[in-house]
């Protein structure tokens, strides 16, 4: 009812398990084209896999033909579960791969922030969203990537319920970013 009401602020993202093969491929195609889902994502700690094992691969290649992005998790995971497989540098092969799928990391990619902004020069359609982090907690690999070479990278998130929108909300006008980059961080991209 919320994305009904409010088409052009919110979209339906669907959480996909890549255990489940061509029948979660299936379901997914559905909920894009009964639905409106607009985006699609998996979270490697809880799959146990990196993002290039092939396990993946069905899903981002439906994506493509959908032509919705991707998200997934980089970083230390919050649960005490094993944060190795959100290790952000297997994006590298997914991108090589797959360069023209859109994919968008997200949950920070602590502590490994610079290769984040490393991967996104080197890939056009891979992006970062700030969501489960408050705005004083970014990290500033990712603010002096959005005031330089990565305005057009980087989205706002909150990451509801991990992160109360209207703290964030209060936060976001003490972020020391360039005038310029307001508009593509909070809607544009």
């Amino acid at each position: 009812k919320a994305i009904e009401k409010y088409p052009d602020r919110l979209y339906g993202r669907v959480g996909v398990d890549p255990h489940t093969g061509m029948a979660g491929v299936r379901k997914l195609e559905r909920l894009v084209k009964d639905y409106g889902v607009k985006a699609a994502g998996a979270t490697a700690c809880y799959i146990g896999k990196p993002y290039n094992h092939y396990i993946y691969f069905p899903f981002y290649a439906k994506c493509i033909e959908l032509d919705i992005p991707f998200t997934v998790n980089v970083g230390i995971p919050g649960p005490k579960v094993p944060g190795a497989v959100q290790d952000p540098l297997p994006l590298d092969e997914v991108c090589h791969y797959m360069p023209e799928r859109k994919l968008v990391m997200m949950h920070g990619g602590e502590p490994w922030t610079a290769l984040c902004c490393k991967l996104m020069l080197k890939w056009d359609n891979l992006y970062y969203m700030t969501s489960a982090f408050v705005p004083r907690h970014y990290n500033q690999d990712i603010v002096n990537f959005m005031n330089t070479r990565g305005v057009d990278k980087v989205m706002y998130a909150s990451g509801y319920p991990l992160v109360d929108p209207r703290r964030a909300m209060r936060e976001i006008p003490d972020l020391p970013l360039r005038d310029h980059v307001w508009p593509k961080f909070h809607r544009e991209n």
